[in-house]
């Protein structure tokens, strides 16, 4: 089940890193930014120019994505079975309007949606949260550090 804290993320920081196994076993990541929660067990991406990932997850649907907040260093990581629902079907035409809703006129370059069903979620951390770190000081630290990039 994919709890509210996730969902939450998820929202505030669409970008995931999703990982596959490609053709050859060999494993890929590779980032999406256009995720949605659909339900409580269901995560979903756009395919705007990912030919990679969607063949991977054609050939095998298991998959792995990881959402991260740079700013707590807290996220989740998210393990399920992908399938993919091209602009062919209804199915795709009942989904999209929630992209539409997220990304406007980005929606319109969606080719398919990867639909990720969430067999198992699990929260990630970094090692400062275990020596007693709070969320505001993480904050505090990250602003402080992409201010200098983007002041």
């Amino acid at each position: 089940m994919i709890d509210q804290v996730t969902k939450t993320l998820i929202a505030r920081f669409p970008l995931g890193m999703i990982a596959t196994a490609s053709l050859d076993g060999r494993p890929r990541v590779s980032p999406k930014g256009t995720f949605l929660v659909l339900n409580d067990h269901t995560i979903a991406f756009g395919n705007i120019r990912s030919p990679q990932t969607m063949a991977n997850l054609a050939a095998n649907p298991a998959c792995e994505t990881v959402f991260a907040n740079p700013f707590t260093r807290k996220g989740a990581r998210l393990e399920g079975r992908a399938r993919l629902v091209p602009r062919s079907v209804d199915e795709f035409d009942n989904l999209l309007p929630r992209w539409r809703a997220h990304w406007g006129d980005l929606s319109a370059r969606i080719k398919d949606i990867a639909v990720i069903t969430v067999t198992h979620s699990a929260p990630v951390t970094t090692p400062p949260y275990d020596t007693g770190a709070t969320e505001e000081e993480m904050i505090a630290t990250y602003k402080t550090r992409y201010e200098k990039f983007y002041p």
